[in-house]
């Protein structure tokens, strides 16, 4: 039916409730009269008072509108094409049924998703019970990538997926970050599963795809337009635990995300920027107007989306032994500490932390390895546990 009925149709949701999924496509394609037209008679309507027979036929004549609709789009041939695109490019379909559905799409009271057409390991969805939603401007300035990246990173590292949209500016970093943090992230396209748009982010949603999950209302082969980017949104804020705006305009589209998540009851925040920057106009209004939380740390987004969740634990300093080497320098030392024992990073995120050049972290990092203090994996460099700092 995804083939048939536009995202966010409230006629949609009402008669599958009515009739259950099987039901509705039975009436669209075999039974137009499955739902009587207005002014038909069913047996008992005669009986009933006067306002019960008006409602009766006001929705009688709602779902013969609905079903008129749909039934010129409903396409065997459409449908077929779409399973072939699905079967090539190894997209899954997922109704309501299914164990990984989302379980925030429950308070999209009104024109739930019917299906979701994914990509990557489904399984992974069920990590959206403890995830943030991180949304912004496509145009975004070096401050609100930098600010996405950080606070990707850092939910990461506290266990919470991240949700976004896969487009470029904001979405793209928290997408990016989140993945080099060898996270989950989950991104709701606005066409076909099928369709990466936009193109320039495609390398990116195809790393998404193979280390996390992307998803579509729409079956494959359908193109992204404003009203499905709009319907696209809904998902995102209904997924997520929580919906933090990093940066957006007076008339961002991520706005339309923040009212989702207002409307369902959902912790909303924004992070400050400068009142002198337009690109940050639309989260004071959000801050302003719609009583959105303003949150300026990671912390601060976590308590957001959990109210009780702490900070991770920090890497257990190794204790310091009789005989070891106390005379490191100042740039071993802040190599060290920008090092963990947990999770790797790669000798570019070292130089960054430790704000070193990165031929002296290339050094420093060497000495570590000959001395067995530090090991390099396909994933980066970590500190070899019970190492000294």
């Amino acid at each position: 039916m995804s083939t048939a009925i536009e995202p966010g149709d409230l006629d949609a949701g009402w008669l599958v409730d009515e009739l259950g999924p099987v039901g509705l496509l039975r009436a669209i394609v075999d039974r137009p009269d499955a739902v009587p037209a207005d002014g038909d008679a069913r047996r008992g309507d005669r009986c009933l008072p006067t306002s019960e027979r008006a409602a009766t036929a006001l929705s009688e004549r709602r779902a013969a509108d609905a079903l008129a609709r749909w039934r010129p789009r409903l396409s065997l041939s459409e449908s077929i094409k779409a399973v072939e695109r699905a079967a090539r490019i190894g997209a899954q379909l997922l109704t309501p049924d299914w164990t990984w559905w989302p379980e925030g799409f429950r308070s999209l009271d009104e024109g739930p998703p019917l299906s979701l057409w994914i990509r990557g390991d489904g399984s992974r969805l069920r990590h959206l019970g403890r995830s943030v939603a991180l949304v912004g401007a496509r145009a975004c300035t070096e401050y609100g990538e930098h600010v996405a990246m950080e606070s990707a990173a850092g939910l990461t590292d506290r266990g919470f997926a991240i949700v976004s949209g896969g487009a470029y500016g904001i979405d793209a970093a928290a997408h990016r970050a989140t993945l080099a943090s060898r996270g989950l992230t989950v991104a709701f396209l606005a066409g076909g599963s099928d369709r990466l748009y936009p193109a320039g982010n495609s390398d990116l949603l195809k790393r998404v795809v193979a280390e996390s999950v992307i998803a579509a209302e729409l079956p494959p082969g359908s193109a992204p337009t404003r009203w499905r980017f709009l319907m696209r949104n809904r998902l995102i804020a209904a997924a997520a635990t929580a919906t933090v705006v990093i940066e957006a305009g007076h008339r961002s589209g991520s706005l339309n995300t923040a009212g989702h998540a207002a409307q369902m009851g959902r912790p909303l925040g924004a992070v400050p920027g400068s009142v002198l920057s337009p690109a940050s106009a639309g989260c004071h209004r959000l801050i302003r107007e719609y009583a959105a939380t303003c949150v300026t740390t990671t912390d601060e987004m976590a308590e957001l989306a959990e109210p009780f969740a702490t900070s991770p634990p920090p890497d257990p300093a190794p204790p310091a032994s009789a005989g070891t080497d106390t005379t490191a320098n100042g740039d071993e030392r802040a190599v060290l500490s920008a090092l963990g024992t947990r999770r790797s990073a790669s000798a570019d995120e070292i130089a960054a932390r430790s704000a070193l050049p990165f031929t002296t972290v290339a050094a420093v990092l060497g000495r570590l390895d000959l001395a067995g203090r530090a090991r390099e994996s396909a994933g980066g460099w970590t500190l070899i546990d019970g190492s000294h700092r």
